[in-house]
């Protein structure tokens, strides 16, 4: 703990004063007398280097500065018969992020905010299968090879980052399509790891967050940083719940406990030293905990009969660990479902935590991409508002870039914490057959641009809203079958 303790009093000591070139409150207009600073949140990019298979090569043997020069040249001639080969070996739902979107999107962040104080993706950087189409274009390249050019499709993803935000510390989490080993699939002291946290650690700009994220990271994927000025004693813990998750495997294939039970320890000692510290705590993750509902209709779970609902995290003990700390957690982000969801979770001894799921910039699901601007009170740590951008098309060529929803417009309160997403669960609990607008509201935003998974959740609209606020299988139930009470 004297390490961590004199790590934090460094990042206090660079972020109040020095920030070495990260966006302060004295140097952007505006920012002293601003009741709320301006932070751009993304989720499930899903970058695809692979969408023109011919450059696969070039990108392959080429640094990782000179990809955008390679992915901005004219794709092949014959691009879409060899894409259409390649997802025939490789078959996903739909297709992800090609470098258009990729370059669409983020240029549209940087439109819509041009200073953020800091930026975060909640995870998954890299295409779905991502190892199925490296294999496939390097003829069986070793392990090594694959996770060496994972570590640099996310380090691609970064640097766009931080070209349309030089001046922004950028936090990323590792999702499950991230690893080095294939989906789900990742070992500690990993070379992936160690390659990720380079990365990482230059897209935090100031040296303590640098340090934290070097030392850190290679073991689990994890970080703890402290948040730039003008946030008041604010820390973002960062968490690679790949671990946790119900299908994690090891490299070698065979399911594994001891990475997921390392993880919640790792989470469980930073906690209790913000505690100590007297610190507002944001934590990322990618994969959120509680019940999947998609994944359990499309199972056809007989909930009320007594079957299991399906659960994102093979370990529900997530929850106990972030509502022990409720009274430090402003906020909890989540991706991974692609959906613009809202969470609250719930402690055993009545604490609560909200908990926000960000929309997806992948529209491989059939959602238009989207991104989220926020608006955090600095005093508090509190997020006071946010809206949702996205785009009017899935490839982002020509792209038009417009406003959603807001927040606080369309559920009418004055800041997304704990007793607020209670508020406006209870309401959507009160109405079962969705005709408040709200209700609606929720129903129509839920995936961006519509869709046949929205259409979906209007229909499972009782065990969705049961999912919101019931993070356990046994919670989940008792919600979706009351007369089995």
């Amino acid at each position: 703990m004297a390490l961590v303790a004199r790590g934090r009093k460094l990042a206090f000591l660079v972020v109040a004063g020095m920030t070495c070139g990260v966006a302060s409150a004295t140097d952007l207009p505006g920012r002293v007398a601003a009741a709320t600073v301006p932070v751009v949140m993304l989720s499930d990019i899903h970058f695809d280097p692979f969408h023109d298979p011919a450059k696969f090569d070039r990108l392959r043997a080429a640094p990782v500065t000179m990809w955008q020069r390679i992915l901005t040249e004219p794709d092949a001639p014959t691009q879409a018969t060899d894409f259409a080969g390649l997802s025939s070996k490789c078959p996903a739902r739909g297709v992800d992020t090609p470098w258009t979107l990729l370059e669409s999107s983020v240029a549209a962040a940087h439109a819509q905010s041009p200073h953020p104080l800091f930026v975060t993706v909640s995870g998954d950087l890299v295409v779905h299968k991502f190892d199925c189409r490296f294999h496939a274009l390097a003829h069986g390249g070793s392990e090594a090879e694959f996770s060496d050019f994972a570590a640099k499709t996310v380090a691609f993803v970064a640097s766009e980052l931080r070209r349309s935000f030089p001046r922004s510390p950028v936090y990323m989490a590792l999702g499950n399509n991230d690893a080095g080993c294939g989906d789900y699939r990742e070992g500690q002291n990993s070379a992936f790891l160690a390659d990720v946290a380079r990365t990482f650690s230059d897209a935090t700009l100031v040296p303590a967050g640098r340090a934290a994220v070097a030392s850190g990271f290679p073991l689990g994927g994890n970080y703890s940083v402290a948040l730039p000025n003008p946030i008041v004693r604010g820390r973002l813990i960062v968490l690679q719940d790949v671990f946790l998750s119900r299908e994690y495997a090891g490299c070698n294939g065979k399911a594994d406990l001891a990475p997921g039970a390392a993880q919640l320890e790792w989470l469980r000692t930073e906690l209790a030293a913000a505690r100590t510290h007297h610190e507002q705590v944001w934590v990322m993750a990618h994969i959120p905990p509680g019940v999947n509902v998609y994944s359990t209709v499309q199972g056809k779970r007989n909930v009320c009969g007594g079957q299991a609902p399906v659960m994102f995290l093979s370990d529900e003990r997530l929850v106990d660990v972030l509502t022990e700390f409720a009274a430090e957690i402003r906020l909890v982000l989540f991706g991974h479902t692609h959906m613009d969801e809202m969470r609250l979770l719930h402690g055993v001894d009545g604490a609560t935590v909200a908990v926000k799921l960000l929309p997806a910039v992948t529209p491989i699901n059939g959602n238009l991409p989207a991104f989220t601007l926020a608006e955090v009170e600095p005093r508090t740590a509190v997020l006071k508002d946010y809206r949702v951008v996205f785009g009017d098309n899935q490839t982002g060529i020509g792209a038009k870039w417009s406003e959603e929803y807001r927040y606080s417009t369309t559920y009418d309160r004055p800041a997304f914490r704990a007793e607020d997403v209670a508020a406006i669960v209870g309401a959507f609990r009160a109405d079962q057959a969705a005709a408040s607008a709200q209700t609606q509201a929720y129903e129509n935003n839920f995936m961006v641009g519509g869709g046949l998974r929205a259409i979906a959740m209007r229909l499972l609209w009782p065990e969705t809203s049961c999912a919101i606020t019931n993070d356990t299988a046994a919670a989940y139930r008792g919600c979706v079958c009351p007369e089995k009470n």
